[in-house]
């Protein structure tokens, strides 16, 4: 008989209560949660305890909690669930090395036996009563019919808040729509601010669903600003840092140090290599830090965090030569976290880890380096580090054995690394465009990893003082929780096909109009109704107060507007020419020519390394390099007025501008050559700039007929001669606007109505157009799925379409294995950064790659025309950074021959082949062609070996 005990709060109960009470924990005791909780080592939180709750009561639920509270409990209790009733449990993930680390969960729990794994490119156990998986997985299983769905009960969907994501996301709405009726459903996210509306939606579209959220830590976080070497809490003695409420007061005492740091700060007091707080390379010298508004040096944090007991700790750094640099400057610093016997442990596990890589590999992936900074306690963690290195990191820094990880903020989606501290640097980073502020959802998410639950009182979160930083606008930060979750759901070309294949047309609209995206926009029209309304009232008062008693002012108006708009058009088409005239010096260029900038942020000079392709209106877009060694793509935006070009320089034969030795060597003697010319860039700009107008810019509207006659009927106009015109000009420029502005809220009250089957309409058109569907059936309307289509429905690429395409023309058919993968790169590639130039390709221009890849050109502008024409813009450009880098490796190549010259990490490179190696897979199953699926399982042999096919699992 399970013991109980009275607590001094059961004392206060009354018997009844007091015997109610006992009830409820006899029954919980005897109920599957009871069981399940008897297994953990800790207590049930209540959001835990009423989300499971809901589960066995046989409800979906929704659980939104911060990163660290323990959501994936309820998970597992879904598995547990499963299992007791013989049923199948499937758990996805957004990534697969979450996938890889809750599998490894599972199986500790139940054993590899009843536990499988299946990320697309590894497959443990398939067909086991739990399966982990990426979302993708579980999609193209639901559309393929997979007799592996037989007998499933639950399917767990973790860091569900990722369906926002505009890449990814929509494969999660997909599988929620399409998953069995008696299926329950575990969504768990991150606290996001409209959890009850998307609870509404999975209620809607999956039944009944319970909405769980806490907002509660379990380990309290602290806010604090290293300024210094002294670390300032960032609320006011008063304040409860785990609810600070809206606008909470600021530390006096931090505004203070601040303002006194700005005023005393000095110039720059260089002290030695790298001069980020150079301290030498065992010194331990604590002398002045910084001056002139430089950033405080990274081995500075490591000690202020060393010396308040605040390790480990994760340093958040949004660039990954940043991560790689405070790791290097730690180094060098003499920074060293680790006993001797930690040190030991490190090297055996790091060893064990990386066995499998040949000791060449080893080398060229920078081992040695790797491992030194390791046993010094500190690594670096991005998307450009080696799977098996970054495995590494994380098993180590659980261990407790590394304590300080420089991380980009690919480290805040889901992977189990709690710290004490988390430290950001910079509340900006780079989103792959611009540089942004950091969200408050943003900062939440990354600092929510401080605090380790029963190990830590309190965690901490670090902002790095720097000269950009206003500690009210981090109040707001930390304070806040606005982590709204948008829909990025979009039918594509496969999943059109497979729905029609599968419900039909009309059935399939009705499915999609089911989704979030729909969803939302549906709540947004009531609005959206509610402002045309109050646009409607304001437009009739603004028709009464124009009115005039000479005449009909809303004419008269309409004829302002008229010469208004004519106005713009001439202006507008004398800029026209002058781009024209742009255009035409950057057309006819040849490789070395040189060529003068003469204003904007280009101006200068620059050597032609590619004249690029005539782009239409745009004109070219040569690849120029400058003195500077910055290899840049020219738009006609760029070249003001135009280029000039000033001579010619000779291109050495074989000239890579991926190869930052060739783009110094060129750069040097374009200085030379400009020197002998008499030019230098300062001169340049300065002779080019021009002021003004062109000579005909102003002279335009003068000798424009149409213009003249506007004007003329303006001033015949009886409201012309009005005393009180210009009052009622004003009432009418309101009433312009506010009728514009009308217009437009009805067009997006339409546009949003239906607007997800709209754009489904729109891509069975396509699909129709090109032979994929055909009209058929008894209903008007209904479309059937020809053969073609049948095996696009096994294609899941993101650019679907155009890979369907190419399969279909045979343009692929004569390429080798590694011909064949290098093109595939060309699908999935996305370059971090626009260099410009141009790759060689393997066999040149007209060899059987160089053929098949301008067929391949041609076929996705082919594609992106017929887009345009039914107002479409799916299909992605193709990028062909990867191609020499993949078909080197496919052909057997070592790794440093096919890094060596170029910038493409060994990470970026492995994970770029996992995506090639997933297209490929699925064209060895679906091409229409015999040899092409031949030689595709071949591809996929070639790339997937050393450094590619290494594993954790």
């Amino acid at each position: 008989m399970p013991s109980t005990s009275r607590t001094a709060a059961d004392d206060e109960l009354s018997p009844a209560e007091r015997y109610a009470q006992a009830r409820r924990r006899t029954v919980r005791e005897r109920s599957s949660l009871g069981r399940f909780a008897d297994q953990l080592p800790f207590p049930l939180d209540p959001f835990q305890t009423e989300a499971c709750e809901a589960l066995e009561r046989g409800s979906g639920v929704l659980v939104a909690a911060p990163t660290g509270a323990g959501k994936t409990v309820v998970g597992e209790f879904a598995v547990h669930l499963a299992l007791e009733a013989g049923r199948k449990a499937f758990y996805t993930t957004p990534i697969k090395a979450l996938s890889n680390q809750k599998y490894g969960d599972l199986v500790r729990r139940y054993g590899a036996e009843r536990v499988g794994l299946l990320t697309g490119d590894v497959t443990v156990n398939g067909e086991a009563d739990v399966v982990v998986m990426t979302t993708e997985v579980l999609r193209n299983m639901l559309y393929a019919g997979s007799p592996t769905l037989t007998g499933l009960g639950y399917v767990v969907m973790d860091e569900v808040h990722y369906l926002a994501d505009r890449f990814r996301g929509p494969v999660w709405e997909e599988v929620i729509i399409h998953l069995p009726d008696d299926v329950q459903l575990v969504s768990l996210s991150a606290t996001v601010s409209n959890a009850e509306e998307f609870g509404d939606w999975l209620s809607t579209v999956r039944g009944d669903t319970t909405v769980v959220v806490s907002e509660h830590r379990p380990v309290p976080l602290g806010q604090h600003v290293l300024v210094g070497r002294d670390l300032v809490d960032l609320y006011a003695g008063h304040v409860d840092p785990t609810a600070p409420g809206n606008d909470p007061p600021i530390n006096p005492d931090l505004v203070h140090r601040l303002r006194n740091r700005l005023r005393s700060e000095g110039p720059p007091q260089r002290r030695g290599p790298g001069d980020r707080g150079f301290r030498g390379p065992g010194g331990r010298d604590r002398g002045p830090v910084r001056g002139g508004g430089r950033p405080t040096p990274r081995f500075v944090v490591v000690d202020a965090l060393e010396r308040d007991g605040l390790l480990p700790a994760i340093v958040f750094i949004f660039s990954r030569a940043g991560c790689e640099a405070a790791v290097a400057q730690c180094l060098h610093a003499g920074v060293r976290l680790t006993s001797a016997a930690e040190q030991s442990r490190i090297r055996q596990i790091a060893e064990e880890r990386c066995a499998p890589i040949p000791s060449e590999d080893l080398d060229v992936l920078g081992y040695p380096a790797f491992v030194d900074a390791l046993t010094r306690g500190v690594a670096a963690h991005h998307a450009g580090m080696l799977p098996l290195f970054k495995e590494t990191v994380e098993e180590l820094f659980s261990q407790g054995l590394v304590k300080v990880v420089f991380a980009t903020e690919t480290l805040a989606l889901g992977i189990n690394m709690p710290a004490r501290s988390v430290v950001l640097e910079r509340l900006v980073k780079w989103d792959g465009s611009q540089h942004v502020d950091v969200t408050p959802g943003e900062y939440t998410q990354l600092t929510g990893r401080a605090g380790r639950r029963g190990i830590d009182t309190e965690g901490h979160g670090v902002v790095v003082e720097h000269p950009a930083l206003d500690p009210v606008h981090l109040a707001g930060l930390a304070s806040k929780r606005l982590y709204p979750l948008r829909s990025s759901f979009r039918p594509t070309y496969n999943m059109a096909v497979n729905l029609v294949a599968q419900v039909g047309r009309d059935r399939a609209r009705e499915v999609l109009e089911t989704s979030f995206a729909q969803f939302q926009a549906d709540r947004g029209v009531v609005g959206l109704a509610r402002q045309a309304q109050a646009h409607a009232e304001s437009i009739a008062g603004y028709a009464r107060a124009m009115e005039c008693d000479l005449g009909d002012f809303a004419e008269y108006a309409g004829l302002r507007q008229q010469i208004r708009e004519r106005e713009r058009d001439l202006l507008r088409a004398g800029a026209t020419a002058r781009r024209a005239e742009a255009v035409r010096t950057l057309e006819g260029l040849r490789p070395g020519d040189l060529l003068q900038v003469p204003t904007g942020r280009r101006s200068g000079f620059a050597v032609v390394v590619d004249p690029g392709t005539d782009g239409g209106f745009e004109g070219p877009h040569p690849t120029v390099l400058g003195t500077d060694r910055q290899v840049r793509r020219l738009t006609v935006a760029d070249v003001g007025p135009g280029a000039r070009t000033v001579g010619h320089l000779h291109l050495p034969r074989g000239f890579n501008a991926r190869v930052p030795a060739a783009r110094r060597d060129l750069a040097a003697r374009l200085r030379s050559a400009l020197e002998d010319l008499g030019l230098d860039d300062t001169g340049a700009a300065r002779r080019g700039r021009r002021h003004g107008r062109g000579p005909d810019e102003g002279s335009a509207a003068a000798q424009d007929a149409e213009l003249a006659a506007l004007r003329r009927r303006l001033r015949a106009h009886p409201c012309h001669r009005c005393p009180d015109r210009e009052e009622h000009a004003r009432w009418a420029e309101r009433w312009q606007r506010a009728t514009a502005e009308h217009r437009s809220l009805v067009a997006r009250i339409e546009g949003r109505t239906g607007s997800i089957a709209v754009v489904f309409d729109r891509i069975c058109d396509v699909l129709v157009r090109l032979g994929y569907a055909a009209r058929g059936g008894d209903e008007p309307g209904s479309l059937e799925v020809t053969d073609d289509g049948r095996w696009l429905r096994r294609l899941y690429a993101e650019n679907d379409l155009l890979l369907a395409e190419c399969l279909r023309r045979g343009i692929w058919g004569e390429l080798e294995a590694p011909g064949l993968a290098a093109l595939v790169s060309t699908l999935v590639y996305r370059s971090r950064r626009d260099d410009g130039a141009e790759p060689h390709v393997p066999g040149g221009p007209g060899g059987r790659l160089g053929r098949a890849l301008d067929a391949t050109v041609t076929t996705w502008s082919q594609l992106e025309d017929l887009e345009q024409e039914h107002g479409l813009s799916t299909v992605q450009p193709l990028d062909t950074g990867l191609v020499e880098p993949i078909h080197r490796w496919a052909a057997g190549r070592s790794l440093d021959a096919v890094l060596r010259g170029g910038e493409l990490a060994a990470g970026d490179f492995v994970r770029w082949c996992k995506q090639v190696i997933d297209v490929l897979d699925q064209i060895a199953q679906a091409a229409p062609e015999p040899a092409l699926r031949r030689t595709a399982a071949a591809a996929v042999k070639a790339v997937r070996r050393g450094v590619v096919a290494y594993s954790s699992v």
